[in-house]
């Protein structure tokens, strides 16, 4: 499904991406964990096509075709998703229309017709009851003045109503209690099926306690310096990235 071959990237000059090498088949679950400044949240940057990285080279292949060839809502409307470290509000923008546009969008950009409102609203409550999201949250602006726990369970939301292929997940732990991160992932496991696929980005094992990945890689020094079952993050937890990174180096 996504195959990232060789790749290379920078910003304002300076390199981030140094030769990064990764195959996601339909039905996985990828993990990527490493230190601060590794290329993490880069890399999910990219793939979905953030303009403010320069790729020197390589190429990343979703569904056998280059997304390089894709602008950011084209690779929405062709089911790539990102779930932000950082939500971002949208003052004076409500959910529920936030939702029909995106939703209508990629319906358009795929020729089908708008969805109807009877539908709609039906999949919202759907959807609003798998990350347990309060329905009032639905008439406010987006993410605004939500706290750090409803924004990441907004960013799940907006994933199930959008139902992507791939879904890259940016460190969706960060800052959240254990009640939080068990109800997003919840979310997150309830969406997993054989014909999609994720990508979690963390710095921690305890995400991976409930989202239980098939494959676990070490990104550092915008490379991937190690890959291995979820055996791999709990090695990780107890000895640290100092010691894989002595021991790649050795």
């Amino acid at each position: 499904m996504l195959e990232i071959k060789n790749l290379h990237a920078s910003i304002d000059g300076k390199p981030i991406l140094k030769g990064v090498n990764l195959r996601i088949n339909a039905g996985e679950v990828h993990a990527i964990m490493g230190p601060n400044g590794s290329g993490k949240s880069t890399l999910a940057s990219i793939i979905a096509g953030n303009e403010a990285y320069e790729i020197t080279q390589g190429d990343i292949l979703f569904e056998g075709n280059s997304l390089f060839d894709l602008q950011p809502h084209q690779r929405a409307a062709a089911g790539v998703f990102l779930a932000f470290q950082y939500p971002v509000e949208i003052p004076g923008v409500s959910m529920m229309n936030f939702m029909k546009t995106a939703i209508n969008e990629i319906r358009a950009q795929n020729g089908l017709q708008p969805m109807e409102a009877a539908a709609f609203l039906k999949l919202v409550r759907e959807k609003q009851a798998l990350v347990e999201l309060d329905a009032k949250l639905a008439n406010r602006s987006v993410n605004q003045g939500f706290s750090g726990g409803e924004k990441k369970r907004n960013e799940v939301f907006q994933m199930a109503m959008l139902n992507p292929t791939l879904a890259v997940l940016d460190e969706t732990d960060s800052g959240l209690d254990i009640d939080a991160l068990r109800i997003v992932a919840q979310g997150v496991n309830a969406l997993r099926n054989p014909n999609n696929a994720f990508l979690v980005i963390t710095h921690y094992q305890r995400l991976l306690d409930y989202i239980v990945p098939d494959v676990v890689h070490v990104l550092a020094n915008g490379k991937i310096i190690k890959t291995g079952n979820k055996d791999l993050a709990l090695e990780l937890e107890a000895k640290g990235y100092d010691w894989i990174l002595e021991t790649t180096q050795a």
